[in-house]
């Protein structure tokens, strides 16, 4: 988002394993290949840092973010492929970080 090389660490909810996210000359790399974010919001109008904040996630592949969404009915919530996250991730920060 500010044209630097950074690296994200994470790790899955549902198994603990690790996920990376690698940007290196503007090319971003996931590992694993597998890797998707989950975006989620707590109803109630909350302050982000409450309603959203620990409902986005990263997880090793699509099928445990939807076993998350199945544990938790009460957060709403989107599965996103990686090019959609990055998208928006440059959307929504990328203002913050600039300003």
């Amino acid at each position: 988002m500010l044209n630097e090389d950074v690296v994200i660490s994470s790790a899955d909810p549902v198994t603990g394993d690790p996920i990376t996210v690698t940007c290196e000359a503007g090319v971003m790399r996931w590992e694993p290949p597998s890797a998707v974010v989950l975006v989620g919001q707590r109803p109630g109008g909350r302050p982000a840092a409450t309603a959203c904040c620990d409902a986005v996630n990263f997880f090793t592949d699509v099928r445990n973010a939807r076993s998350w969404v199945r544990q938790h009915p009460d957060v709403p919530s989107r599965v996103l492929d990686q090019p959609t996250a990055e998208h928006i991730a440059g959307q929504t920060f990328g203002p913050l970080l600039l300003a």
